[in-house]
């Protein structure tokens, strides 16, 4: 394999990537890939995010709260029950993967922990 086809990176698009042993490696932002992922996977599109039951989500919906969720550093906490209104899908933020505005302001959730309204 020469350099020309190892793939660019998958989290910040620079093509310096090298390959080591069963990984590729970006020496940019310094992520690792499995070499085999790359050959098995399936770009048919966007990522489907689904909510806790595996319904599928999409901007502007609302979505109620599965689980009490502790704010990181701070004491706030969003409560199980809570309803969130005009959701946005954020596609590039690691599995935090919904951005909303909440009564204790905004924040970007894993949808895991909310269910479609």
């Amino acid at each position: 394999m020469s350099a020309t086809e190892f793939p660019a990176c998958p989290q910040c698009g620079q093509p310096n990537t090298y390959p080591d042993a069963d990984l590729f490696i970006c020496p940019d932002c310094a992520h690792e890939w499995s070499a085999q992922a790359t050959v098995d996977e399936d770009d048919t599109g966007p990522r489907v995010i689904k909510d806790a039951h595996g319904t599928p989500l999409a901007d502007g919906d609302s979505v109620i709260l599965v689980k009490d969720l502790k704010v990181k550093g701070s004491s706030t906490v969003i409560k199980k029950g809570s309803k969130i209104k005009g959701i946005r899908l954020v596609y590039d933020n690691g599995d935090h993967d919904v951005d909303c505005k909440t009564e204790q302001g905004p924040f970007i959730l894993k949808s895991e922990f909310l269910k479609k309204a």
